[in-house]
């Protein structure tokens, strides 16, 4: 038998695939394709601590090998999502990762110690590539207001904190090794690249907000850069994301140094996608004469 399981800050995941955030939604719809309880993790779309509507329509435009998504993370707000979706998650099986975001260190204190207060999640992850609204830019870009997000939410919860962050800058290593320092227990790597589309007819930008992160395949080679430069830096474990569509693509990653995988753009695509990557990965550590998922992780670095 394959150990598929792996550790992050002392949660033991039993494999290591799991949904980005906000691009699976347990409902009675893909739970007809496998069940979630198969998953490494569930997690939720980000929550915000009050209601928004997020951005203005057309919202995703379909590239080649990728798609860019200008969703605007429309939120219910932090009251309803604890009553209403949390205890469903905490249902299902796998340990629970819960996405926050706030637009200010306030506010992520606060989400954060609410969270933590419930009782019913393993780790609590910090979107850091959303737009920051009360100060114009995106939390992660800046070394410094990365740091200070990270630090404050580190001193109010006992929960892990994974910081995910924005392939948006200069090396994404070394905001990988800022957080570290500021005592995220974890990175999630990488999230969309900024991008836009342009109606040649109209001659204006497609999406509603103008510009959009672009997901799927075109953006794994880059992904795989990023996580095999970040491997070294850090001590911390690596969640690795960006183009993943088949378990190959996963196990690149987990070669590369992540310790877990998440999987985004390919679910709307192929909602089996995660169970073939599940069973995938544990075939290629058998085949290969190992043990352990564990055995491979960052083999690519020697």
């Amino acid at each position: 038998m394959i150990d598929t399981s792996v550790e992050i800050a002392g949660v033991t995941l039993p494999n290591p695939v799991l949904p980005a955030s906000g691009t699976y939604e347990v409902d009675e719809v893909h739970a007809g394709f496998f069940s979630p309880s198969e998953l490494g993790a569930v997690i939720n779309k980000t929550i915000f601590m009050n209601p928004r509507p997020g951005n203005p329509p057309p919202r995703i435009w379909e590239t080649p090998c990728g798609m860019l998504n200008a969703i605007g993370i429309p939120s219910e707000g932090l009251e309803r999502f604890l009553a209403d979706q949390l205890p469903r998650l905490r249902s299902l099986g796998p340990p629970v990762i819960l996405s926050i975001a706030g637009n200010s260190l306030q506010e992520w204190q606060d989400l954060a110690a609410a969270v933590d207060r419930t009782g019913s999640v393993d780790m609590v992850e910090l979107d850091l590539s959303c737009p920051n609204l009360e100060e114009g830019f995106i939390w992660a870009a800046d070394e410094a207001a990365l740091s200070r997000v990270v630090a404050s939410v580190v001193k109010v919860t006992r929960l892990p904190v994974i910081s995910k962050l924005s392939p948006n800058v200069r090396d994404i290593s070394e905001m990988a090794v800022v957080a570290e320092r500021a005592g995220t227990a974890a990175v999630s790597m990488v999230n969309s690249y900024q991008g836009m589309a342009i109606d040649i007819g109209t001659r204006k930008p497609i999406l509603g907000n103008i510009t959009g992160g672009l997901t799927g395949p075109a953006i794994r080679p880059l992904a795989i850069h990023g996580v095999f430069t970040t491997f070294k830096k850090i001590t911390v474990p690596i969640i690795g994301m960006g183009g993943i569509a088949t378990w190959q693509d996963a196990v690149e990653f987990l070669l590369a140094g992540a310790t877990a995988v998440a999987v985004g753009t390919q679910n709307f695509v192929n909602p089996l996608t995660m169970k073939e990557v599940i069973e995938g990965i544990a075939g290629y550590v058998e085949e290969a004469g190992f043990s352990s998922v564990r055995d491979i992780i960052g083999l690519a670095q020697e």
